[in-house]
């Protein structure tokens, strides 16, 4: 019995191929559909590369069990992240998409005009879907999903609070006056600093079931665990 081998293709139908599918990718009226494709793909690299190292090290410093344990640990974290930026990706573009063709908006071109508010009602629904929702398993919102969340609120409360001290349009009417506006810029984030400081260090004294796990062992680490120890090795060398 003899066993057949694949057939290989000739490389003039590769060539055939991958000049066809340039030419789809290429064509600007597939542009919008195909960056919802892209978008999905980049959520989901960008996610895994975020989270694999971050959850690695938290893993190996804070988590105690076997290597398969940790190592599983380690996947579904990042698999997680990745799949949690790919859908939110997804379902931010397609609406993006929907509501700038099919909204009825003139202008734009072939297929509409962008809303001003397009992107607010996208990254709602998003973010809804995506990162507002509990496990079915055990009621709760996951560690990751509240991980990210807590990053960009962060990062909008401090555009904002960029955006309040602004001259040249967009800010508060009396924060975006000068010399207001630079005394304001020039000492919010020392206030900022100290205060958020102050706070989580209040909350870890004498609430620390109430901040976010990995903050709270990393913490736990830095600030309790190092009042103890018997002998040099774990002065120094060994934490416990």
């Amino acid at each position: 019995m003899s066993s057949s081998s694949p057939v290989p293709i000739p490389p003039s139908t590769l060539a055939t191929l991958q000049a066809f599918a340039e030419r789809i990718i290429l064509d600007p009226q597939y542009h919008d559909l195909l960056s919802i494709v892209k978008g999905c793909r980049n959520g989901a690299v960008y996610g895994a590369k975020v989270r694999f190292p971050h959850a690695l090290v938290m893993v190996l410093l804070f988590r105690s069990g076997t290597l398969r344990e940790k190592a599983g640990l380690v996947f579904r974290a990042t698999r997680t992240h990745a799949h949690n930026l790919a859908r939110f990706a997804f379902i931010y573009k397609l609406t993006c998409y929907l509501l700038k063709h099919f909204s009825g908006r003139a202008g734009g071109g072939k297929g509409g005009a962008e809303g001003p508010y397009d992107s607010f009602v996208a990254g709602l629904l998003g973010g809804y879907v995506v990162f507002g929702q509990r496990s079915a398993r055990s009621g709760k919102v996951s560690s990751v999903s509240q991980q990210i969340v807590i990053y960009v609120f962060a990062r909008v409360v401090l555009a904002l609070a960029r955006l309040a001290v602004k001259t040249d349009g967009g800010g508060l009417p009396f924060l975006s006056r000068e010399p207001v506006s630079a005394t304001v810029s020039h000492y919010a984030w020392p206030v900022f600093a100290a205060t958020s400081w102050a706070a989580v260090m209040h909350l870890f004294r004498h609430h620390p079931d109430d901040l976010q796990p990995s903050l709270r062992n990393s913490m736990s680490y830095i600030y309790q665990q190092s009042d103890h120890w018997d002998s040099l090795r774990n002065f120094i060398w060994h934490n416990k």
